[in-house]
């Protein structure tokens, strides 16, 4: 695992700077090759990323985490894009273990009662998972976009991630806007979650995730019982980046 300093991943998003994703993405497989990886979540914007991964002479190895509690159309997703495009797609699940000690100690759905059940919820079946599928990367991409929430404000196309050993992190559709997504994906004709045609915009595990209304935030439905500067999962958390 490559640790990089802040300075080159300054320079990369210099350089990199109105780029396509498509050659942040041709840039990373050239770099990186078997290093990389991508943790594809199944909502919109993981979909377009999976479809313009499938074009590169040699797509990195693809991860999802299964978490226990997701929508069935979410594996459908899944399913209909492992179909179309013929990629693997390694599958993580939570420490079985933890996962009944947590439940058995605060209930089923101890995640409503507070902010730092709901956080342990999340570390037992997300960061947990998330960190055996890095072991070994020196690079992950995701989906996403800098105007998906407050807490994604000023997203980067390359970060610094710092929470798993300094790795570079890679947000191919960092600048995109969510009617550009959707333009790629019709005019593509990608797969995707058919849940975003009932109103969710933002898919994570069923218990936590609800339709949302006109007008409302496209995160709102997405711990919708939280404030808006709590709704991440910690799959993304920002630690503070050192300058040399």
């Amino acid at each position: 695992m490559t640790r990089f300093p802040l300075y080159e991943v300054m320079e990369l998003n210099a350089r990199f700077k109105g780029a396509s994703p498509e050659a942040v993405l041709t840039y990373a497989a050239e770099t990186f090759g078997e290093r990389l990886t991508f943790a594809c979540s199944l909502g919109l914007e993981d979909v377009v990323v999976f479809d313009l991964l499938s074009k590169l002479p040699e797509p990195p190895r693809i991860f999802f985490l299964d978490t226990g509690r997701l929508h069935q159309e979410t594996y459908d997703t899944l399913a209909a894009l492992r179909e179309r495009y013929g990629l693997p797609v390694e599958t993580y699940f939570p420490r079985h273990e933890a996962v009944e000690d947590f439940v058995n100690g605060y209930g089923p759905n101890a995640f409503y009662e507070s902010l730092e059940l709901r956080k342990s919820c999340c570390a037992i079946r997300k960061l947990e998972p998330l960190a055996r599928a890095l072991t070994g990367a020196d690079a992950w991409i995701t989906g996403l976009r800098s105007d998906q929430a407050a807490t994604r404000a000023g997203l980067e196309r390359f970060e610094l991630d710092n929470a798993h050993g300094g790795i570079l992190k890679i947000n191919p559709l960092a600048d995109w806007s969510l009617e550009q997504t959707w333009a790629h994906v019709r005019a593509h004709q990608v797969p995707y979650n058919k849940l975003h045609d009932q109103g969710f915009p933002s898919i994570g595990c069923a218990p936590c995730t609800r339709a949302i209304a006109p007008g409302e935030d496209i995160r709102a439905g997405r711990w919708w019982w939280e404030s808006p500067e709590h709704k991440e999962c910690g799959l993304h958390v920002k630690i503070a980046q050192e300058t040399r």
